[in-house]
């Protein structure tokens, strides 16, 4: 009762049986199944590798009706697998991330910023992704947040840590490169970044009287991402330097003030 649900993130489950224990234990709590899809049996990085799993997963809530989400979807495979199974009416979920909707392989550079799992895909892969936020296949937008010491990541794309810091760059990349540009409105990035995860989540709707947890953007502030200014103890972002549009001015939790731009006293 304490948990909102189950995942084993980082790590597929290449065991069919185990998974399906897994859906049958949480369906009996009325959890969820938060699946980090990624087939050992496949070759490693490869669409494949991602959307095997994703379909066998399927097959099985099909049958037990768990409810299920999928983290951090990079492949087109994918997101046409999960709309068939929201036409068929599959308590099914998903979730891509910033640089999956921004950046392609074509972007890839000699750097561990720009190694995350899965990795950067192609730019078929991005315009389907696209797509799955505008039409509702995608339910949320997260950030994979990967908060890594910078000597874990300063040892190119093949011995670099896999990971990206996301929280400090997620909203204003997205405001500035999908609502700006008018691929998504202001309305329904929040419901990605916001009322989709709590839904999802089974956590309550936020209603006035609550001590509030909110976040307050400045949508007019012209400035280029610089990771020396991050608050977060991970630095590594294939997006420093990038021109953003938003800004956070402040972030409020239970109602008191934790961090404010003007006030360095207040940060974490």
């Amino acid at each position: 009762p304490f948990v909102c649900g189950y995942s084993d993130d980082g790590r597929g489950v290449d065991n069919s049986s185990l998974m399906k224990e897994a859906m049958q234990r949480a369906k009996a709590l009325n959890k969820l199944i938060s699946a980090h899809c990624e087939d050992g049996t496949q070759i490693k990085d490869s669409p494949e590798a991602e959307w095997k799993q994703i379909e066998r997963d399927i097959r099985l809530v099909d049958d037990i009706k768990c409810k299920y989400h999928v983290c951090h979807i990079s492949t087109k495979e994918t997101v046409e697998l999960i709309r068939e199974a929201k036409r068929e009416g599959l308590p099914v979920t998903c979730e891509t991330a910033p640089h999956y909707l921004i950046l392609t392989d074509m972007d890839l550079r000699e750097d561990g910023a720009y190694k995350m799992n899965p990795p950067l895909r192609s730019a078929e892969d991005k315009a389907a992704l696209i797509k799955g936020i505008q039409d509702g296949t995608i339910d949320c937008i997260a950030t994979d947040h990967a908060p890594h010491a910078a000597s874990e990541k300063i040892c190119g794309l093949k011995d670099s840590a896999f990971g990206i810091t996301g929280l400090e760059v997620a909203f204003p990349l997205l405001f500035s490169y999908l609502v700006r540009k008018n691929i998504i409105t202001m309305e329904r990035l929040i419901d990605l970044m916001s009322t989709n995860p709590r839904k999802i989540m089974g956590l309550h709707p936020v209603t006035i009287g609550e001590y509030a947890d909110l976040t307050i953007m400045n949508l007019d502030s012209d400035y280029k991402l610089n990771t020396n200014h991050f608050v977060s103890s991970g630095k590594s972002t294939p997006f420093a330097g990038w021109k953003v549009n938003a800004e956070c001015v402040m972030t409020i939790i239970k109602g008191e003030v934790v961090y404010s731009l003007y006030d360095k006293d207040t940060r974490y």
